[in-house]
């Protein structure tokens, strides 16, 4: 049995709402990680910033899914001591 079109004009606006509401969620998301690492204290042009969000992004998805430890590990650092007897 087919729709009828004002049935499925509903689904379009309410799945409409719940893209949008899901593309802020992202936003903020975003928003909230780029805040913590400092970038709300760069002053860079939009053109730049944007270009460097899609080499984060392209880095990412060449590198298929790994774990967040992996993607943000920091190599280990030798005690004080150690590194000065060498």
């Amino acid at each position: 049995m087919k729709k009828p079109s004002r049935q499925i004009r509903d689904e379009i606006a309410r799945l409409q709402d719940q893209l949008k509401q899901a593309e802020t969620r992202e936003a903020e998301r975003i928003g909230r990680i780029a805040l913590k690492a400092g970038m709300g204290e760069i002053e860079i042009d939009e053109e730049a910033l944007l270009a460097a969000f899609e080499d984060i992004a392209g880095r990412f998805r060449k590198g298929g899914s790994r774990p967040a430890k992996a993607a943000t590990a920091i190599p280990p650092v030798a005690p004080a001591g150690l590194a000065e007897q060498g």
